[in-house]
């Protein structure tokens, strides 16, 4: 007996009929099952309602199949379309395909044991070809319903893949090209130094600064690329608590001297919260932060600033937060490119200005922020751009929220010189 035959055998219909009925019961107890079973946790199973709403449809497409196997499940019937939309959300919240392929044995384990006990409660004569028949039409309509879902998960992933070489292609050529034209600025230099003993102090000082200047710039690249390695090889980081406006000085004192070239005023607002955060998050972001914002800055303003915030919102319930803001008066972003401004190897002024970079300082904001489960983002103004992150306020103190004094601590703010360096 194929598939396709006893179109309408009673039992058949009956199953069907039951599987639409219990149907929020069978969506509840698959998720459930998912939870208990998979190594995921239910916050990434079920991140919203838009999962519950697909689930029950998926299995009146299944009913309907053991019910008419020859209305076939194909691409243009809307149970696919909602398989298929299954397969973009799981591509988008990062699982992988063992994961889907768990899910969808759950889900077909869930509806033999169903099957196998309606069964028996339903007074209908049926041979045993027939039964084989049905549970023949229910292990179809799970497999082509998985299929949709894997195989528009696969090409999303595909996709993804492909997009990354192409980016690591461009990424590498950029990197190469900065180190190359870094490491001649730095050689020539050195030997003008080394072969011309009768050079005035200021020529000498100025070359030494471009050294210095090249120099850190050649790190700052390389510890990004560090910096995605270890995150993408999930390396955990070292854990070293401070206070808020140690950690905005801090990052303020590592740009100093790349906000004296560029003549841009870094400062530090006197009423920053003065809350416990993590050094080695903060400072990172507030780096490449305050980098940015001085690549950027305009040179058409006479008065050219990066200013570092900070406060803490909800502090009295279980979802306080501190928020991080640094605002900049520079050339702002394009509204085209705000939406990628995240993304790995993205420059916004690649033809504005010639400031050079890998693209990757505000991907690493981002993904180190989501990491320690906050988030980062950026506010588009007249004059300028605000970059802010928000991160999980843990150890909140008797007093952490009252203003810091920075005005008296030293480097609060770093102004740069009349002159430019020359790098």
């Amino acid at each position: 007996m194929s598939i396709e035959s006893s179109e309408n055998c009673p039992l058949a219909r009956q199953l069907a009929i039951r599987l639409r009925t219990a149907k929020l019961d069978l969506t509840r107890r698959w998720l459930s099952r998912i939870a208990d079973r998979v190594s995921i946790s239910p916050d990434r199973v079920f991140p919203t309602d838009e999962l519950l709403d697909h689930v029950p449809l998926l299995i009146d497409g299944v009913a309907d199949y053991v019910e008419s196997p020859a209305a076939e499940i194909s691409t243009d019937v809307p149970v696919i379309a909602k398989a298929m939309e299954l397969g973009a959300l799981r591509h988008k919240q990062g699982f992988d395909a063992y994961e889907i392929l768990k899910e969808y044995e759950l889900l077909g384990a869930i509806l033999f044991s169903f099957f196998a006990r309606a069964a028996e409660e339903i007074d209908e004569p049926c041979g045993k070809g027939e039964l084989l028949t049905c549970g023949a039409r229910l292990f179809r309509a799970v497999t082509l319903i998985q299929q949709a879902t894997m195989t528009h998960f696969l090409r999303l992933a595909d996709e993804q893949v492909a997009d990354r070489e192409s980016q690591l292609q461009g990424f590498n050529r950029v990197l190469s090209h900065e180190i190359r034209n870094r490491i001649g600025v730095i050689m020539g230099a050195s030997d003008l130094l080394r072969d011309l003993d009768e050079l005035p102090a200021e020529k000498k000082h100025e070359l030494a600064s471009m050294i210095s200047s090249n120099a850190r710039l050649m790190q700052s690249a390389v510890d990004n690329v560090l910096a995605v390695t270890r995150r993408d090889a999930g390396v955990q980081q070292q854990h070293r608590h401070v206070r808020l406006p140690e950690a905005a000085q801090e990052a303020a004192r590592q740009v100093r001297n790349a906000a004296q070239a560029a003549r841009v005023t870094v400062r530090i607002s006197p009423d920053v919260a003065d809350v416990e955060v993590d050094a080695s998050v903060v400072e990172l972001c507030l780096t490449n932060y305050l980098t940015n914002a001085i690549k950027y800055a305009d040179p058409d303003k006479s008065e050219r600033y990066a200013e570092i915030s900070g406060t803490v919102e909800n502090a009295d319930s279980d979802d306080a937060k501190v928020v991080i803001k640094v605002r900049d008066n520079g050339l702002g972003v394009p509204s085209d490119k705000r939406p990628h401004l995240f993304e790995r190897f993205f420059r916004a002024h690649e033809t504005v200005t010639r400031a050079e970079g890998s693209g990757l300082g505000l991907s690493i904001v981002r993904e180190t922020v989501e990491q320690d489960g906050g988030r980062a983002w950026a506010e588009h103004c007249a004059d300028g751009t605000v970059f802010a992150l928000a991160l999980p306020l843990q150890r909140v103190r008797a007093g952490d929220t009252a203003p810091a004094n920075t005005q008296s601590q030293p480097n609060a703010t770093h102004t740069a010189k009349d002159t430019r360096t020359g790098s």
